[in-house]
Parts: structure tokens; sequence; C-alpha cells
């Protein structure tokens, strides 16, 4: 226990760090980029001449030195203040109160899907290596992985919204019908359908494939012959012996992929026209507006921080050897 804690304590301070270098450095990306959010709120207004661009910067902090800027910006952010909307005239926390919710309902139970019906069927594809059923398993995921998802996104949109009429093509909820309790629930889950397959389809190829390749690589070693010299049964073997062993490098690559699935989503919410945060983003990169993007950034950053936090933690909790030599 007391390791466990150690190992948390260590995973934290060195998290705190890496945060505070990602946010100078996306400060400095963001405002690297081309263009200047003072012309584009400007010419939204209809009013673009030189006075009133440099009353807008005047007014927002732009027309001040970039370190300034850095200091000012670092120092809200540690009392949680996220920055204000040039375009939207709201606070950034605000906004992104609103739409994080829907992308991590998306993006997780994506993930979800993905991990488990990977797994599944990378173990039953090594289990059957050589037979239809390992053939049908890699075709099928070298399909999935190959394709691109906004094309995937859109044939399955045609096809159960348009033709068959099964499922709802685009949004989060259903635009006026006031559902409320299990209804509401119903609804965002029907919604939720055609987005959550279409994310997680690539991602499920990537699980399969890697799950068999580990799982022909382990299942070859001295322990796995040994379990089967003491007479333990092929599901025992499977299951206690080489699925144990063969999932690190599957956790591995799905800590780092899950973080990224919230940068993924932004195709996705872009097809279905799901309202979260990386569709915000799109919208922020056209506005020029950098107080968005740096949240958006931020928000992202510590969601893989925190997922290869869990990473770390479910290493130990699979294999107690790593925590000990940790």
């Amino acid at each position: 226990m007391l390791g466990f804690a150690q190992l948390f304590a260590s995973r934290l301070v060195k998290a705190a760090a890496i945060l505070i270098a990602i946010v100078v450095m996306n400060f400095f990306l963001v405002h690297a980029a081309p263009g200047d959010p003072a012309m584009v709120m400007a010419g939204e207004a209809g009013a673009a001449d030189e006075k009133f661009v440099a009353q807008l910067r005047e007014q927002f902090g732009l027309d001040r030195p970039l370190i300034e800027q850095l200091a000012t910006y670092v120092g809200k952010v540690m009392q949680g203040d996220l920055g204000f909307s040039y375009r939207q005239q709201r606070p950034v926390r605000d906004i992104l109160a609103e739409r994080l919710p829907a992308t991590l309902v998306l993006t997780l139970t994506a993930f979800v899907l993905a991990l488990a019906a990977g797994v599944a069927l990378g173990t039953l594809a090594a289990v059957a290596v050589g037979t239809w059923a390992d053939s049908a398993i890699t075709v099928i995921a070298l399909l999935a992985y190959a394709t691109p998802i906004y094309w995937i996104g859109l044939m399955l949109s045609l096809l159960f919204s348009i033709q068959l009429g099964w499922l709802p093509a685009f949004g989060y909820e259903t635009i006026g019908a006031g559902y409320t309790g299990l209804a509401h629930v119903a609804d965002v889950a029907a919604h939720l359908i055609l987005p959550v397959i279409t994310l997680a389809l690539f991602y499920m190829a990537g699980y399969a494939r890697l799950t068999r390749a580990s799982m022909l690589e382990v299942r070859g070693l001295d322990f796995v012959k040994t379990a089967k010299a003491k007479g333990l049964t092929k599901s025992r073997i499977v299951t206690r012996h080489v699925l144990r062993n063969a999932i690190l490098p599957v956790i591995t690559v799905a800590g780092i992929q899950a973080g990224q699935l919230v940068g993924g989503s932004i195709l996705i919410e872009t097809v279905f026209a799901w309202p979260g945060i990386g569709r915000l983003a799109f919208e922020a990169v056209l506005q020029r507006d950098y107080q968005v993007l740096l949240g958006i950034f931020l928000v992202t950053s510590v969601m893989v921080i925190l997922f290869n936090i869990l990473t770390d933690i479910l290493y130990g909790l699979v294999d107690p050897r790593i925590q000990v030599s940790q």
C-alpha cells in the first residue's frame, strides 16, 4: 500500500511539472500561428479601421509584450481561470464546461467498446490461429484500420439513418422533444450509437492485432509450457497465464491512445454535428479564438496525463513485479 502511495505521489509531481511545460509551450505555439484575433473581431463587427482594431487590442491585452501576456495567462491558469473568449464574449471555463461532457461521453464509450472488443477479438484470433475465424478477424481488423474514419461515419449515416431510418443522423439529442429521465437517456444513447461505432472501429482494429501478436509470442514461453504440463485446462492457461502477460503492451498503447481519442474526435464531432470540444476546437481555429484554443489544449493535456497515471497504476495491478521494481 505504501509503495502504491509513493508511486502515485511521484507521478503527480511529474505530472505537475509536465503540465506547466505544456501550458507555456501551447501559449507560444498558438501565438506563433498566423492571424490577428483583433482584425477578425473588427471584421465581423464591420468596422475594421485602425483605431477600432487598436482599441480591441488594448481591451483584451493583445498590445502587451508576449512575455507579459504569458505571465498573465499562467497566473490566471494557476487560479483556475482559463481566460475570456473574445469571440463568444464568455469565460472559457464556462464554454468548456458546456462542451466537455458530450466529448467525454463519446470518447469514453468509444474507448471502452474498442478496448473490450479489440482484446476479445485478438484473443479469439490467437486461440484459433490458422483457422477461418483467425483469417476473418484479421481481414476485418485490416479493413477497419485502413479505412478513413470520416468515410465510415458518412457510410454508416447514409445506411442506418437515411436508407433504413433506424438511428438519428446527427446531433446530441432530439431538438425540441423535451425528453426527461429515462426517455432522455434513451434519446442520447440513440444519437450516440453511430459516432461511437465510427470512432471505436479504428482503435478496436489496432487492439485486436496487438493482442493477437502479443498472445502468440507469450504462448510459446516456458511458463506456459509448464502450465500445460501441469494439466491445467485450456481456458485457464489462456486467461491466467497467456492473456495476463500479453495484455501489458495493449495497456501501454491504450493508455496513450485514450488521451488522443479526444483529439481524434474532431472529425467525428464534425461529421455527426456532435457538440463537443473537438468541434469547438475546429471553430476556434477558424475564428482565431486563442483563449478557447489554449483552454482546449490544457484540458486535453490534463486528460492525457491522467490516463498515463492510470496506465501506470494498471501495470502494478496486472503485474505487481513492475510496481516493486519501480
